[in-house]
C-alpha cells in the first residue's frame, strides 16, 4: 500500500466519504432519540414545586415558593418554566422610553409632595405623612438634575460641604443664621455642625452627652433622631461609631432632609403622626429629641409610647429644648413658665408611667432610660393605670400600621436582672455576633447555621462587586440602598469601606428580619416598593437589588 511521508496508510477518497456519510447519520439519530427521552421524562415526570401567591394591601401578588410534595420524587425534575417574567404589550416589544420630567419636578417627592398634603387634615400632622399618587397621577417621566449638578463632595468633607447647585436653598441658611444650621460660601454651602439647642457645634453637645453617659464604649449603636434639621446630631455622632436614623417632615424648613442626605448622613423624610414610624421594635439604644416640637405629654402621650416601642432594653431618651430648663429660657421661648412648667410635668408623669427611671437632668439636657425588662412594670401596676400593656405582641408591625396608646410588651424574662429579648454585643463584635432574635428562635426560619453562611456569601460577593466597581474601595459611594437586605449580610461586608447602607426589609417579606438587622447594628426600614421610597431625588450613589424582582413578580 502507498504510503504517505508520515509513514501513515493514504485511505482511499471513495471509503472516506462512506465513513462521513455514516457518521452523520450516527450523531443525527442520537440527537433525536435524545430529544424524545427527554420530551417523555418531561411529561412523565410530576409538576416543581408549585408556587403559592400572597395578596398584600395593593392587591398584587407577592411570589413565594412552597413545596407542596410529600417527598422527593426520584427523578430528576427538568423545570423549563421562565421564573423571570415580564409583562409585555403583546403588540409591541419595544422597551418604554421615559422623557425627562420638567425642571420644576427636580425635586419631586411621590409619596411627600406638598400640593397633595394639602388635601389632608392638619390635625395630628396627617398632612404630612405618606399620600403617594393613585395610579393615574403616578409620573412617566425621569425625575431631572438641577441646572450646573455637580457631583457631591467625598466623605469626610461632604459632612461640611454641599454643592449650592445641587440644593439651591438659601432659606436655612437665613432662619437659622444664629444657630449655625448652614451657611452660604460662594457656590456652596457650609455646615458649620450647629443646631437650635447647641449653637456652638454638635461636637461640643455630643461631649456633653458623653459626659453624663457612655457614647464611646461600643454599647450605643444606633440612635435615632426625631425631627433632625439638617441631621449634624447624626453627622458627628459617626466619628463615635454610632449610626443615626434621622427624620424629618418635608415642611417649611425647605430640603432639610435633602441636605443631610447630600452631606452623606443618613435620613430620610418622615414625621410623627398618626402612623407608626418604619422601625421594627427595640431598634435603637438611643432616641433624641433636640427642640423638635414633638407634643410628648399630649394625645394620651402616644408619640412616647411610640418612642418607648423602638427603644431597645435599657435604652436612653434624651431631650433638649422645651421644656427642658425652662427657667432659664422661658423669656426666649415666648412662653410662660406656667405653661412649661405644667409641661415638664406632663413628661415626668408619663415617664414614670411607662416605667422609665430619669438618669439625669444638667444644664440643658435630660436623659431618660427605659427598663430592661417589664417584670418590676408589670407586677407593681395599678389595674386601671394608664398606658396599659398592649395586649397583642404584633409589635414590629410598622408599615402604615397606626401608632397605639398601650405600651409595646417586652419579651417575657425569668428574672429581674435580666435583658428581654437577650443581650446584645458591643459594637464592632456585635456585627457579625449571631442576635438574640435569631438564637432565639423570634425569627421563624432563620438560625444561626443560615446566618452564617449569608455572611459568607456576601462576603465573596463583596469581593467580586469591588472588581467590577473599583471605585466602591475609593470612597465614590457614601449612601447605599439594599431593596431587600434579608439578614444584613450585604451592609455587613461593607463595613470596611466608607460608607453607610439603608436596608430595606419590604413589608410583606417571608421572613421579617429588620430587627435582626438592627440587633446587628445597621439600620434600615420597611417599605413597599409599589411606591416611592421617602426621601428626595438623588439621594443614593449605590442601590443594590438582590431577588426584588422575583419579589414583585405580577405586581
Amino acid at each position: 500500500m502507498a504510503q504517505e511521508q508520515g509513514g501513515f496508510p493514504k485511505i482511499r477518497q471513495p471509503e472516506f466519504q462512506r465513513m462521513r456519510v455514516t457518521l452523520t447519520i450516527g450523531v443525527i439519530g442520537l440527537c433525536v432519540a435524545s430529544y424524545i427521552l427527554g420530551a417523555w421524562q418531561g411529561i412523565s415526570t410530576t409538576m416543581p414545586p408549585s408556587i403559592m401567591y400572597t395578596k398584600t394591601q395593593c392587591g398584587d401578588g407577592i411570589l413565594r415558593a412552597s413545596n407542596t410534595s410529600s417527598g422527593r420524587s426520584s427523578r430528576a425534575h427538568l423545570d423549563f418554566q421562565a421564573h423571570h417574567q415580564v409583562g409585555l404589550n403583546e403588540s409591541s416589544f419595544a422597551a418604554e422610553k421615559f422623557p425627562p420630567c420638567q425642571l420644576k419636578y427636580s425635586e419631586y417627592t411621590p409619596c411627600q409632595d406638598p400640593r397633595r398634603a394639602r388635601k389632608f387634615p392638619k390635625i395630628m400632622m396627617q398632612y404630612r405623612e405618606r399620600h403617594c399618587p393613585r395610579k393615574e397621577e403616578r409620573f412617566r417621566c425621569l425625575i431631572p438634575a438641577p441646572l450646573n449638578y455637580k457631583n457631591p463632595f467625598k466623605w469626610p468633607q461632604s459632612r461640611d460641604y454641599a454643592w449650592y447647585d445641587n440644593i439651591p436653598h438659601r432659606e436655612l441658611s437665613i432662619e437659622k443664621a444664629v444657630q449655625n444650621w448652614i451657611q452660604v460660601e460662594g457656590n456652596r454651602f457650609r455646615f458649620p455642625g450647629g443646631g437650635t439647642m447647641f449653637p456652638h457645634g454638635a461636637d461640643a453637645y455630643i461631649d456633653d452627652i458623653d459626659a453624663l453617659i457612655s457614647l464611646t464604649d461600643g454599647s450605643i449603636r444606633t440612635a435615632l433622631d426625631t425631627g433632625c434639621g439638617v441631621a449634624s446630631w447624626g453627622a458627628y455622632l459617626i466619628k463615635r461609631n454610632i449610626i443615626a436614623m434621622s427624620f424629618a417632615p418635608r415642611d417649611s424648613h425647605e430640603a432639610q432632609v435633602q441636605f443631610a442626605l447630600e452631606r452623606g448622613v443618613p435620613a430620610m423624610i418622615g414625621v410623627m403622626s398618626t402612623d407608626r414610624i418604619p422601625y421594627p421594635a427595640r431598634a435603637f439604644d438611643m432616641a433624641h429629641c433636640s427642640r423638635c416640637l414633638i407634643p410628648w405629654n399630649k394625645l394620651d402621650g402616644i408619640y412616647l409610647i411610640e418612642v418607648d416601642r423602638v427603644l431597645r432594653p435599657g435604652g436612653y431618651w434624651i431631650l433638649s429644648g422645651p421644656p427642658i430648663h425652662w427657667k432659664r429660657h422661658f423669656k426666649g421661648w415666648e412662653r410662660t413658665e406656667e405653661d412649661l412648667k405644667q409641661e415638664q410635668d406632663g413628661i415626668e408623669d408619663l415617664a414614670k408611667r411607662l416605667c422609665w427611671k430619669k438618669v439625669v437632668e444638667k444644664g440643658d439636657l435630660a436623659i431618660w432610660q427605659k427598663p430592661i425588662n417589664h417584670m418590676e412594670c408589670v407586677n407593681s401596676r395599678k389595674a386601671d393605670e394608664t398606658p396599659q400593656i398592649c395586649q397583642s405582641n404584633d409589635v414590629d408591625s410598622a408599615w402604615y400600621k397606626k401608632m397605639e396608646t398601650c405600651i409595646s410588651p417586652l419579651p417575657d424574662v425569668n428574672s429581674e436582672d435580666e435583658v428581654a429579648g437577650g443581650v446584645l454585643e458591643k459594637w464592632p463584635k456585635r456585627a457579625f455576633a449571631v442576635p438574640p432574635r435569631i438564637t432565639r428562635g423570634s425569627v421563624s426560619g432563620l438560625t444561626a447555621e443560615k446566618f452564617q453562611e449569608d455572611n459568607k456569601l456576601w462576603a465573596e460577593r463583596v469581593d467580586y462587586y469591588k472588581k467590577l466597581i473599583p471605585p466602591l474601595a475609593k470612597g465614590r459611594y457614601r449612601n447605599v440602598m439594599d431593596m431587600n437586605a434579608g439578614m444584613g449580610g450585604f451592609a455587613a461586608a461593607l463595613m470596611k469601606y466608607p460608607l453607610w447602607a439603608m436596608n430595606v426589609v419590604p413589608s410583606g417579606s417571608v421572613h421579617d428580619s429588620l430587627g435582626v438587622i438592627y440587633e446587628r447594628g445597621f439600620i434600615g426600614t420597611y417599605q413597599d416598593w409599589c411606591e416611592a421610597f421617602s426621601t428626595y431625588p438623588r439621594t443614593y450613589d449605590l442601590i443594590h437589588a438582590d431577588k426584588i424582582f422575583s419579589f414583585y413578580q405580577g405586581r
